[in-house]
């Protein structure tokens, strides 16, 4: 069984930083596509930061040059550095895996930046 286990979230000030971790069990997420979502109060779930099999990352671009999505295969775990955070980063965040083409998701990390 699948399982994603997002943390790290927290309420930071304007031009902080946080880095978000994601545990992953059930699969290895170097076999894996992963990404990292985030969904603001009224808004839809955006993609913010994508990481293939290979390694090759993307990003949305309104935090490039930000954020970096990077993976520990040893610790299973997926990462999300994110620092200059902004008001505008406000929103729960959410740990991606897709696994023979079925998404699974972890239960999301509130991150709070304040101006």
């Amino acid at each position: 069984q699948v399982q994603l286990v997002g943390s790290g979230g927290g309420l930071v000030q304007a031009g902080g930083s946080l880095r978000l971790s994601c545990v992953t069990s059930g699969t290895r997420i170097s076999l894996n596509p992963m990404a990292w979502y985030r969904q603001a109060p009224g808004k839809q779930r955006e993609l913010v930061a994508a990481i293939t099999r290979g390694g090759f990352t993307n990003y949305v671009d309104a935090v490039k040059g930000r954020f970096t999505i990077s993976r520990d295969n040893a610790k299973n775990t997926l990462y999300l550095q994110m620092n200059s955070l902004k008001p505008d980063d406000t929103a729960v965040y959410y740990c991606n895996a897709r696994v023979d083409w079925s998404p699974y998701w972890g239960q999301g990390t509130q991150v709070t930046v304040s101006s």
